[in-house]
């Protein structure tokens, strides 16, 4: 069975979202898409929290989160002490969220980033283990 991975986004990442569920599909991953549908406004702490429950109630392991800047849904995750929401801009970061801070929430700037680079940002996020060690203390600090 393949892990679950949740995403959602507001009116400023849906059209990025529908271009990275199937890259998610194409990783292995089966997905929870939590909306939005369309390109109508919604508010991006909903969006959050749809995310949020679905991964405390156990429906998904990791997420994806994605508004116009990806700073509302960066905010709106981090307030959950169990979840780690990383924005990210570039492979590298994405790269490194995973490597030295164990992210389990991946956020993106639907406005920002071109869809080359949120599918390499993803696929980068998604394919890095944590490192452990030394980060493991920091990062038990965080819950």
């Amino acid at each position: 069975m393949s892990e679950t991975v949740a995403i959602a986004a507001d009116h400023g990442g849906f059209e990025l979202k529908s271009i990275l569920v199937p890259e998610l599909r194409a990783l292995g991953f089966s997905v929870l898409d939590l909306g939005t549908t369309n390109g109508g406004a919604v508010d991006y702490p909903d969006m959050a929290e749809r995310l949020t429950a679905a991964m405390r109630e156990g429906q998904a392991a990791r997420g994806v989160l994605i508004c116009g800047s990806g700073i509302g849904m960066s905010i709106a995750v981090n307030r959950h002490r169990e979840l780690r929401g990383a924005l990210v801009h570039d492979a590298l970061t994405a790269r490194l969220a995973r490597q030295h801070n164990d992210a389990n929430v991946l956020v993106l700037g639907g406005r920002l980033l071109g869809s080359e680079l949120a599918k390499d940002c993803l696929k980068t996020f998604f394919t890095t283990p944590f490192e452990g060690g030394r980060h493991a203390r920091r990062v038990a600090k965080l819950s």
